[in-house]
């Protein structure tokens, strides 16, 4: 059998779900580096993090906080722990007027599977660009399609090149799913 994987990424249609802002600290001060909760590997423990509510609604599950970081309810949390214990860390963050315990779901794996003849289509940094340190990467996905065979035993991932991209296995979809995770969105790559 073939194995299939899912973009997940946050369900906004009717909702009416909330929107998490930037990663702050007790002081209120935001983090310095957001984006080193989504580039595929560990990080370093910020200590306890407070997640601002930017608009209120319903609390999900499944959220993409400032910067697209992932957010989850413990339940997903215990979830992710189970299914895929050596591809993600798992951040206490505490929300505003919220009782329920979530985390900043940090994804350690970093996999080099995207496939460009397959994806809809792909751009990369020139050198015309005049971003010297980008050239080579990837500037767009759009259609995104991986390459199976190169995922190996990862049942969550970035893809190398393009860290917005959340991978999934069929198996952490299909939990998801019966568990009844709100917020939670999937597309087949």
């Amino acid at each position: 059998m073939d194995s299939k994987y899912f973009k997940l990424s946050q369900d906004v249609d009717g909702s009416g779900g909330w929107d998490l802002g930037n990663p702050t600290d007790p002081q209120g001060r935001e983090v310095d580096n957001p984006w080193m909760f989504r580039e595929g590997m560990p990080v370093a423990d910020p200590g306890r993090l407070i997640l601002p509510v930017g608009r209120p609604g319903r609390a999900l599950d499944f959220t993409l906080a400032g910067f697209s970081i992932p957010v989850v309810h413990a339940r997903v949390a215990s979830l992710f722990r189970e299914l895929a214990p050596r591809d993600v860390q798992l951040l206490p963050v505490d929300i505003p007027g919220q009782p329920d315990p979530f985390c900043i779901l940090v994804v350690t794996r970093l996999i080099q599977c995207i496939d460009d003849q397959a994806s809809e289509e792909v751009e990369y940094w020139m050198p015309e660009d005049g971003r010297p340190e980008k050239v080579g990467q990837y500037r767009d996905v759009s259609g995104l399609c991986i390459d199976p065979s190169k995922v190996g035993d990862a049942q969550v991932f970035r893809t190398w090149g393009w860290t917005i991209a959340l991978i999934i296995s069929e198996e952490l979809k299909e939990a998801l799913e019966r568990m009844g995770a709100t917020g939670a969105k999937f597309k087949v790559v």
